[in-house]
């Protein structure tokens, strides 16, 4: 019996260190970006020329106002670095504040708590003190500034100047002037991450980040058409190793496809799906589509960066705003009438998008105000689950009448069997029975020879055209869409076809509707594989074809709603 007690409280002894070590753990790795992030960004409404003073005002007020609705994050977006001087624009060289590494500092004049070498230390502490976390904007790679400066590259590793093979490295050792920035020229270009030199570089970066006190980083001229994967995963490999705890942003989302988002959602916390949002409804529209293509991909709260992933649809441009591109700070309202203001917070909401105000809050309106904190859209952006969009909306009103919405890619249920295209994964063993049939030099067409059920006539075909590409001059990422074709539903038709993740569409359906005009945009670029599956560059799903027996007794209308 003493032995039993004695082992007893042997074991309860190791289990308490071991509940005690993995309590440690998790308190030394916080989750992170356990939710949508929320918080302000200064873009929106300074474009580039905000300064210290203006920042911490506006840092103050979030605090006061927007903090105790979740609001936490203030974020200072681009060129914090470039000098506010005649002839300093977006794409300008040679305005910028570098240090000896070649690494971007604050612009002095803007920022003056950073002169002797301080950075954003001051700004981080002030923010910190007042209960908020800080974040900055970063741009892909290394400066051309310091490029054309040949700066050494700092080893934190080490200490000094980075050496390896019996020399030292400099930044026209590691820039790769071939992938400048497609949006900014003159302003930055990608590393050679296979270089130890190019790594140490990035390194430096963002150990100094850190050293500031950063809390959020958004990495900028690294995804959609201007995806760098290398430098991506290495810069999430060194936000690993880091004592900070840093919520890593991807941007921009110009191109973003959700095959290319599933690519990076595990290394970082946030990432643009859209280009830039500003107010106007034509941009509040665009977002409905790729919201729904997102969701249905599983992509809303996808594991992250130690912690979550969350597809972004950019700021909320309301309230007292400046111009995109603009030398000017705030000086004008938002053009969204309040409707329109109204469901892009619900949408960005429903589709649980990070919340980054972008307005000037020292103008901070109660319409503007009583909008972005709103109790029951902010639950719905933290809390909800599932977020997708449903084909069908069961309900119940009074005498218990039930209520059936009928899809709007739905327009008639055939009387007769059909066809029905639509996408499956590409594991599915039935998605490789796609061939080409050749009719002459100058014809191909893609077609099913898979089993589907009963024949119906003819296999469903579709004609194979080369994808329309821009010229050279204009395709720095060309090779992104080598091998990849349009699919047209008659020879010689400028129309193509385009998909989703939610996309179906029936024989009948393939001569209206489902096509668009011709275009690079990945949502119409195919791949047909040796083995046979015809791939979506868009979702990375595969082409199928299914028999669906028609119902003449029934008619579905386009966003009917009908008792049942």
């Amino acid at each position: 019996m003493e032995i039993f007690v004695l082992n007893l409280s042997a074991v309860c002894l190791y289990l308490a260190f071991l509940l005690h070590r993995v309590s440690s753990i998790s308190e030394a790795v916080p989750v992170r970006a356990s939710s949508p992030p929320r918080g302000w960004n200064s873009y929106d409404s300074f474009c580039w020329t905000i300064s210290e003073e203006e920042f911490l005002q506006s840092a103050e007020i979030i605090s006061q106002r927007l903090r105790p609705h979740g609001y936490e994050y203030v974020v200072v977006d681009y060129l914090w670095y470039r000098r506010k001087v005649k002839g300093a624009y977006v794409d300008s060289l040679g305005f910028d504040v570098i240090d000896e590494w070649g690494r971007m500092i604050p612009d002095p004049d803007r920022w003056p708590s950073s002169r002797g070498g301080k950075g954003f230390t001051e700004v981080a502490k002030k923010v910190h003190a007042m209960g908020l976390k800080f974040g900055i904007h970063v741009m892909r790679g290394i400066s051309t500034q310091a490029f054309n400066a040949d700066t050494p590259i700092l080893d934190t590793l080490k200490g000094g100047a980075y050496e390896d093979s019996g020399r030292q490295w400099r930044a026209k050792d590691i820039g790769l002037k071939e992938r400048a920035c497609a949006w900014m020229q003159h302003g930055f270009m990608s590393v050679n991450t296979k270089l130890g030199a190019g790594r140490a570089f990035l390194r430096s970066l963002y150990q100094q980040y850190a050293e500031w006190g950063v809390d959020f980083v958004k990495h900028d001229c690294v995804f959609g058409d201007d995806l760098d994967i290398n430098e991506i995963s290495f810069v999430s490999e060194v936000l690993k190793e880091l004592d900070r705890p840093i919520v890593y942003s991807l941007s921009p989302g110009t191109g973003v496809t959700p095959a290319m988002a599933k690519e990076v959602s595990g290394l970082v916390n946030m990432y643009r799906i859209t280009g830039d949002d500003w107010d106007t409804w034509g941009d509040v529209a665009a977002h409905f589509n790729v919201s729904r293509d997102f969701s249905a991909a599983n992509m809303i709260g996808a594991k992250g960066l130690q912690g979550k992933s969350w597809p972004d649809l950019d700021m909320l441009p309301l309230g007292w705003l400046t111009d995109p591109g603009s030398n000017e700070g705030p000086h004008r309202t938002c053009n969204l009438n309040l409707d329109e203001q109204r469901t892009q917070m619900t949408l960005w909401a429903m589709a649980k998008s990070p919340l980054m105000f972008g307005g000037d809050v020292r103008k901070l309106d109660e319409t503007t105000y009583s909008l972005i904190t709103n109790p029951t859209v902010l639950e719905i952006n933290t809390f909800s689950s599932n977020n997708k969009e449903f084909p069908y909306i069961i309900g119940t009103k009074g005498n218990t009448r039930k209520i059936k919405v009928t899809p709007p890619h739905l327009s008639e249920v055939a009387e007769s069997n059909t066809h029905v295209l639509g996408l499956t994964s590409c594991k599915d063993p039935k998605a490789n029975s796609w061939s080409i049939q050749a009719h002459d030099q100058e014809l191909e067409e893609i077609c099913w020879k898979g089993k589907s059920g009963n024949k119906i006539g003819e296999p469903l075909c579709l004609y194979k055209s080369r994808a329309l590409l821009s010229s050279d001059g204009e395709m720095i990422y060309k090779q992104q869409y080598q091998g990849k074709v349009h699919l047209l539903a008659s020879k010689g038709v400028g129309v193509c076809l385009d998909a989703s993740p939610k996309w179906k569409l029936t024989s009948k359906e393939l001569r209206r509707g489902s096509f668009s005009k011709c275009k690079r945009d990945a949502n119409q670029m195919w791949q047909l594989n040796p083995s046979g599956a015809l791939i979506s560059s868009y979702s990375g799903l595969c082409a199928t074809v299914n028999l669906v027996k028609g119902n003449s007794s029934k008619q579905i209308f386009y966003m009917r709603m009908t008792d049942i």
